[in-house]
């Protein structure tokens, strides 16, 4: 073959491998995934009409957002508690802020009280459940969800929403101080998570196998960073996690890619905000991290008690992870 047609034929397979990489491997079919608890509804940012927040997230691009305490609570700049439901910009218009960083589909996943989670994509969302509890003993306090997500081409992501009880004491506990030196309120969590996953997860056989992403403020610490807590193992404080962990084929994505590396999720320096997945959702994860820099930054308020010691732009750092489908 002659100098002429070598470079031909090497331009059509050149041409040929780049046109394969635009349609099977390219950025386009990677899935990028932001959660965050934004601390009642990013307070921080409502009296600027959320436009750092929209900034940052535009910046980031994502394709799914999972948003925690998606809900307006307090008057800006106040710990004054909203009273009227006009008051509240959120979750009733968080299609309005999300078509802001280009984003269509909005969906109020886990809902029980003013802690709801809410989740916003580009593609397609539907709910499959809403878990609350059963109405007579089991109580899940600021609800969780399962969404689905058509990712086109036959593909669907599940995604698992929860934030679960915040106190050192039970949900109704008679007598709280009592009760905390008990550690009630990990105890009354682990009940909670074994619930949510037996109402969601637990209801697939194979779902190993399919693609499952669960996340949110679990509110509890898990034991695989004691080496950082270094606590006794038997602490009720890992009942959360060890329950996940020994019952259910989720991945702590955070743990996994960072064996040995403390990665607080929190200002106040625990790691509570998980992003746990399947083994088939794993094999495609390309980067996972917890955000820190720029906007995402927490500061306390400096005016402390006066303002419930609330943060700038929150008390939890963003969660990010990048699936290559």
């Amino acid at each position: 073959m002659c100098a002429r047609k070598q470079r031909a034929a090497l331009a059509v397979i050149v041409a040929a491998f780049l046109f394969s990489l635009s349609c099977f491997g390219g950025s386009g079919k990677e899935l990028k995934v932001l959660y965050w608890n934004i601390q009642n509804g990013m307070w921080s940012d409502q009296g600027n009409h959320y436009d750092n927040f929209v900034a940052y997230v535009q910046s980031l691009d994502p394709d799914i957002c999972i948003w925690c305490e998606a809900e307006s609570r307090y008057l800006t700049d106040t710990a004054v508690k909203m009273q009227m439901p006009e008051e509240q910009y959120l979750p009733w218009n968080w299609d309005v802020l999300a078509a802001r960083y280009g984003h269509k589909y909005t969906l109020v996943c886990g809902k029980r009280d003013t802690f709801p989670q809410v989740i916003t994509s580009k593609y397609p969302l539907k709910i499959a459940k809403r878990v609350t509890g059963d109405g007579e003993d089991i109580i899940v306090v600021h609800g969780a969800g399962w969404a689905q997500v058509d990712l086109g081409k036959g593909r669907e992501l599940n995604l698992v929403t929860l934030h679960t009880w915040p106190m050192k004491y039970a949900y109704k506990a008679e007598n709280q101080k009592e009760d905390a030196a008990a550690q009630g309120g990990d105890r009354f969590r682990a009940v909670e998570m074994e619930y949510i996953c037996k109402q969601t997860i637990g209801t697939v056989p194979d779902a190993a196998r399919q693609l499952w992403l669960m996340c949110g403020d679990f509110n509890a610490i898990s034991s695989v960073d004691n080496f950082h807590y270094e606590l006794d193992p038997a602490d009720p404080a890992f009942l959360v996690h060890d329950y996940i962990r020994a019952h259910t084929p989720y991945i702590d994505v955070i743990e996994r890619l960072y064996p040995g590396e403390f990665r607080k999720s929190t200002l106040s320096g625990r790691r509570i905000d998980m992003l746990y997945v399947t083994p088939a959702l794993f094999a495609k994860v390309k980067f996972a991290d917890i955000l820190y820099d720029g906007f995402a930054n927490a500061v306390r308020d400096p005016r402390g008690k006066e303002i419930h010691n609330f943060c700038h732009p929150s008390d939890h750092y963003p969660v990010w992870m990048v699936i290559k489908l």
